[in-house]
């Protein structure tokens, strides 16, 4: 087989499986089991007998099923906050933070209605929870009172406290203080204890997030996404912790360190707990219902003298996954966005993109000179590969007597074909060995514009309002299809009526297949395709005079 057009096939078989081994992941999710003879989750503290740092097992009091809803979580006052990037709901019953929209990024179903990050309703519970460890100490189901049901940030003014209290007569008084900042997708939650006993208390504090493996609506079709939890510290560095590897109580992540994060991530958005580095922490997922989760981390907030207060925040980002923001927080945050296995290359790509942009002000136009500048740097490569093409195609007459020469004698058919080359100064692999070297290009390139929230409702040109997704009236696919065609009209075609046969149906199958792509992502094949078809035609018409 001509090992020219082997190459394209082995990369359409392995995009077919990928393509297949998503859809099916899109089309039957992993489904958990439920609780055997219970008709509601089983109680949602989320930390069962979560052991602690200093080995003792712990278990904070947990919600009856009659205090659970049906979708189960409690449901108390709500305290309405609203920043200029965030629209937040605090609820009393925990002093939980329940909803959070991000106003600055619009939803996938509704562009005209903010993305709904965090939500307590309908189908997806995420929310972010925290309490105390200890007998009889307030946690997240503890009952808390407000100052008041509303909060605004107000012209001029930088930070708004949200501040709520619960006591437990005798024991302690714990005020949690929610911070939010202008401009920024961070909050500090501030925990206060006050010891209101007769004897010194050494409590602990838990931070966690609470959620259903479900992805998040406007995941791209046909595409796999990572939703779930990641655990990060200087030893073991960035870890994904998948629902499924929670179901089966495997744990690969450190449960103790003194730096680190825990997250949970879903495609262009992240939450993350930030404890400061040098304080001993524990981090914990945990399955807590019928496809219900936590992940979180638990502090110790040191001995408190009675009736003295011990203070301890905790930053919560929660918003998109941008780049440069994330990498500034805390170590390695910026790994949550999802660049698959090639992050090596695909960072320095994102990198040299994000520059474009700032250039010339537009995702679409930056994505078109960055693949100007990949085929300038890949030029020689390139045209190495379509002058052995051209090669091919002006000796393919004399390959054909050969083999209807010797059709009866492979061994000396070949052995003929190998004294042509040598004459002829063709390397049989001259026309592939390029095209693999760049093959981690592309793929980095499709995890950069399939993960980078800054493409995500970017417009481009007319018809394109987003890059991230796909093409709404096809223009871009049925273009790329085009282009697939005249390229292959001008490469050399198989002597094998068969193979010659799947080639002419491969750019109807990678074009169905990027129909459902981000258009981002059909922007740069089909620009890539252009630049290639008008290389190829040159070197070829070039090798056509018998320059060589």
């Amino acid at each position: 087989m001509n090992l020219q057009r082997l190459i394209p096939l082995v990369i359409f078989t392995i995009s077919s499986f990928m393509l297949w081994d998503a859809w099916q992941a899109h089309q039957h999710p992993v489904q958990t089991k439920p609780v055997a003879g219970s008709s509601v989750p089983s109680p949602v503290s989320g930390l069962g007998t979560t052991p602690t740092p200093t080995g003792q097992a712990k278990a904070p009091p947990a919600m009856t099923a009659t205090a659970v809803d049906s979708e189960g979580l409690r449901h108390g006052n709500r305290v309405q906050v609203r920043t200029d990037v965030l629209q937040a709901e605090i609820d009393t019953d925990g002093a939980d933070l329940r909803d959070l929209k991000l106003l600055k990024h619009l939803s996938a179903e509704d562009s005209k209605k903010p993305v709904d990050l965090l939500e307590d309703h309908g189908s997806l519970i995420y929310v972010v929870q925290s309490g105390l460890l200890g007998q009889g100490l307030p946690n997240h189901t503890t009952p808390f009172t407000a100052d008041g049901s509303q909060a605004t940030l107000q012209p001029g003014q930088d930070t708004l406290d949200v501040r709520l209290k619960a006591e437990v007569p005798g024991v302690a008084e714990v005020s949690k203080i929610y911070r939010f900042k202008r401009g920024s997708y961070v909050v500090n939650v501030e925990t206060v204890v006050k010891n209101l006993g007769t004897a010194p208390m050494s409590p602990e504090a838990y931070y966690q997030f609470l959620r259903v493996s479900k992805a998040p609506p406007g995941d791209p079709r046909f595409v796999s996404t990572y939703t779930g939890p990641a655990v990060y510290t200087a030893e073991s560095k960035f870890q994904k912790v998948p629902f499924k590897d929670i179901d089966k109580g495997k744990k690969d992540f450190p449960s103790t360190a003194n730096n680190g994060w825990i997250a949970m991530l879903q495609h262009y958005f992240v939450a993350a707990w930030l404890p400061q580095p040098g304080v001993q922490r524990e981090f914990f997922t945990r399955k807590v219902g019928n496809d219900l989760y936590t992940a979180g981390v638990i502090l110790p907030m040191g001995t408190i003298a009675p009736g003295a207060s011990v203070s301890q925040t905790v930053p919560l980002y929660a918003g998109p996954q941008e780049g440069s923001k994330l990498k500034a927080l805390a170590p390695g945050l910026d790994l949550t966005i999802d660049y698959g296995w090639l992050t090596i290359i695909a960072t320095p790509l994102f990198y040299v993109l994000s520059w474009i942009h700032g250039w010339v002000g537009n995702w679409g136009a930056a994505i078109i000179l960055l693949t100007v500048l990949i085929k300038a740097i890949f030029f020689p490569l390139s045209a190495a590969s379509y002058k052995s093409m051209a090669r091919m195609r002006v000796v393919q007459p004399k390959m054909a007597r050969l083999r209807e020469q010797y059709a009866d004698d492979k061994a000396r058919m070949n052995q003929a074909l190998m004294e042509l080359y040598k004459t002829e100064k063709i390397n049989p692999l001259g026309g592939c060995l390029p095209m693999v070297v760049q093959i981690p290009v592309f793929i980095s390139l499709y995890w950069v514009l399939l993960g980078t929230v800054e493409l995500r409702h970017a417009p481009f040109v007319g018809w394109i309002h987003d890059l991230s997704a796909q093409d709404p009236y096809y223009i871009l696919p049925l273009l790329m299809t085009i282009s697939m065609f005249m390229q292959q009209r001008m490469s050399p075609k198989p002597p094998d009526p068969v193979q010659a046969k799947i080639m002419m149906f491969m750019p109807l199958a990678f074009s169905f297949m990027f129909f459902f792509f981000p258009a981002g992502l059909v922007l740069y094949w089909v620009v890539n395709n252009v630049l290639s078809i008008a290389q190829q035609w040159q070197i070829t018409r070039m090798m056509g005079d018998g320059k060589r």
